[in-house]
């Protein structure tokens, strides 16, 4: 009786929401989500620019925009190196759309107007494992910090 008590007010629905697929992008989604997670602090304001990336890149209204970044944040927790998310990614999209994700992780990364050495490292990586230079690199991150002083 005590374990079925537990067992409700850890999932009082019952529901259990699918993980979903591990496209490039949900991948992407994902990638946002462990960006903004990075500095252990996950802000309205990096929530609200996830939702506007994905909204403006999927064509999604609101509401299916925060669905799908739901999605996004339990593919985040399941996949365990940023690694794995960046090689869907890498294998699915061109060089452009690599640097629009990257343009696109800056945002969410300077949404809430702190700048942490975690976020930088992670997204180090990340442009690491597209293969972007680090001089393109700076280039993308400038032009997000210009938007974002």
């Amino acid at each position: 009786m005590l374990e079925r008590l537990k067992a409700f007010f850890r999932n009082p629905s019952g529901y259990h929401t699918p993980l979903p697929e591990a496209d490039a992008s949900h991948a992407m989604g994902a990638l946002l989500v462990r960006a903004a997670k990075a500095d252990h602090a996950y802000v309205f304001e990096e929530i609200a620019a996830i939702d506007k990336v994905l909204a403006k890149r999927h064509g999604l209204n609101p509401v299916a925009a925060a669905k799908m970044r739901a999605e996004c944040e339990l593919l985040e927790a399941t996949i365990p190196e940023t690694e794995d998310v960046a090689v869907i990614l890498n294998k699915a999209i061109s060089t452009e759309e690599k640097e629009a994700v990257l343009l696109a992780l800056w945002e969410v990364v300077y949404a809430d107007g702190y700048k942490h050495e975690i976020e930088d490292g992670l997204m180090h990586r990340v442009e690491d494992l597209f293969g972007v230079t680090a001089e393109r690199a700076k280039e993308l991150q400038g032009q997000v910090n210009a938007d974002n002083p």
